[in-house]
Formats: structure tokens, C-alpha cells, sequence
């Protein structure tokens, strides 16, 4: 017996599945052709992220960025360039780079 391929299903169908599947009306594996345990994962899935889909915190949204502290931040890099620069201009090893 040969093994089949690795298939990838798209978001959309694994949603139609999942919600099938929550409905409770057929044999899915047979249905789909899709194993039984894979089914169980998709369904749980949906289930986990159903409150993202109706505008609920997402769980993975980045963290607010504080404008401020990238702004002093850059400041004192800048600060530090201009500094290392005129230092390494003074000392003779920045004017072949340049």
C-alpha cells in the first residue's frame, strides 16, 4: 500500500469542515476525505477562535508602541554617530571610509 501525498487544505475548507462538523448532520471523514482526528483538531480550532471572528481580542495582537521612547531612542543614537564620527575624523581613520 502506497502512501499518499501530503495534502494542505485551505483556511476556507477546513472552516466548511469544522462547521459541519459542529452541526453534527453527516460522517465527515467520508464526506471530506479527511481523517476523523484531523476533523476533531479544525472543529476545537474554530471553536478556540470564534470569538476573534465577531471582533473579540485577537490573542496575538502586538503591544501598543510607545512613540516617544523610539523617538529619544533615535535622538540618542544619532547623538552617539555624530559623536563617533568627529572622534574617529580627529583620530584620521573615518576620511578613507568617506
Amino acid at each position: 500500500m502506497s502512501r499518499r501525498p501530503r495534502r494542505n487544505h485551505a483556511p476556507a475548507f477546513k472552516a466548511r469542515v469544522a462547521l459541519a462538523a459542529l452541526k453534527g448532520d453527516q460522517t465527515f471523514a467520508e464526506q471530506f476525505d479527511v481523517h476523523a482526528s484531523q476533523i476533531t483538531q479544525w472543529k476545537e480550532q474554530l471553536l478556540e477562535h470564534a470569538a476573534e471572528t465577531f471582533g473579540g481580542p485577537p490573542g496575538n495582537a502586538a503591544p501598543p508602541v510607545d512613540l516617544q521612547a523610539l523617538h529619544a531612542k533615535i535622538g540618542e543614537l544619532t547623538l552617539e554617530n555624530d559623536f563617533l564620527s568627529g572622534a574617529l575624523s580627529k583620530a584620521g581613520l573615518l576620511s578613507a571610509r568617506r
